[in-house]
């Protein structure tokens, strides 16, 4: 189902309805417009509104792009004084979090005014993490959202992760900090010299490299979340990383 947005402000507070899918595109690009638009002052990049409740009783898909997105719109709105709560999740959106573990970051609210009331009773914003393992992964794609979603994912999981949206910067990060693990993302495959160093990676002997399906982005996310998270406890294993 195509994605619908209902917007009105209470208390200070952005709430917005979504019906149908947070996916992919066009889907996610217009939660992203429609935040900034009701959010921001207009042709400036300041927020006049920092607190945000999205209503996802009537969203019934959530694929691996869309929940990037909406880690990433928790960080944007956290760096800038505010935060994002999530309230009456419908079951599949229930899932999803369950199964990603992201429960600490997105806490459900039973109802629009018990996520509102939460920013005025000063709860936390994001809950704590595992301390991270010594088991380095660095994370590379042109897609901040999709960034966004795996450094949630992984780091909620107990990895040290490292994020770039440049392959300039992921083989910077290789040498410096020699990881146990990279993560190219299917957008790298766009990328003009992203094969050639993608295969660069493949052949240190050193380095294990896990390169992400083109249909990840639009996985369903809890199983595409789970899929990911197999695959890299398995490869941080054969690597004898702990």
């Amino acid at each position: 189902m195509k994605l619908t947005l209902e917007s009105r402000i209470v208390d200070d507070v952005l709430v917005t309805r979504c019906h149908g899918r947070i996916a992919f595109g066009k889907e996610v690009e217009a939660l992203e417009a429609e935040v900034h638009a009701r959010t921001k002052a207009p042709g400036a990049d300041i927020f006049m509104i920092k607190d945000v409740v999205l209503d996802l009783a009537e969203t019934d898909y959530v694929d691996s792009s869309g929940l990037g997105a909406l880690i990433r719109l928790l960080g944007v709105l956290n760096a800038a004084g505010g935060g994002l709560k999530l309230c009456r999740l419908s079951p599949t959106v229930a899932k999803v979090i369950e199964i990603t573990n992201l429960d600490e970051l997105f806490p459900p609210y039973a109802s629009e005014d018990d996520a509102i009331a939460a920013f005025g009773a000063g709860q936390r914003r994001a809950g704590e993490r595992p301390q991270p393992s010594k088991t380095r992964i660095v994370c590379v794609d042109p897609s901040s959202n999709l960034l966004a979603g795996l450094n949630a994912l992984l780091a909620g999981t107990g990895y040290e992760v490292f994020t770039t949206r440049h392959l300039s910067d992921a083989s910077t990060l290789v040498k410096a900090i020699a990881p146990d693990l990279v993560i190219c993302g299917p957008g790298m495959m766009d990328v003009p010299a992203g094969p050639s160093v993608i295969e660069k990676f493949r052949q240190n002997p050193r380095l294990r490299l896990l390169q992400l399906p083109p249909d990840f982005r639009t996985t369903e996310a809890g199983q595409a979340g789970q899929e990911l998270v197999t695959q890299v406890r398995s490869l941080v294993a054969h690597s004898g990383a702990h």
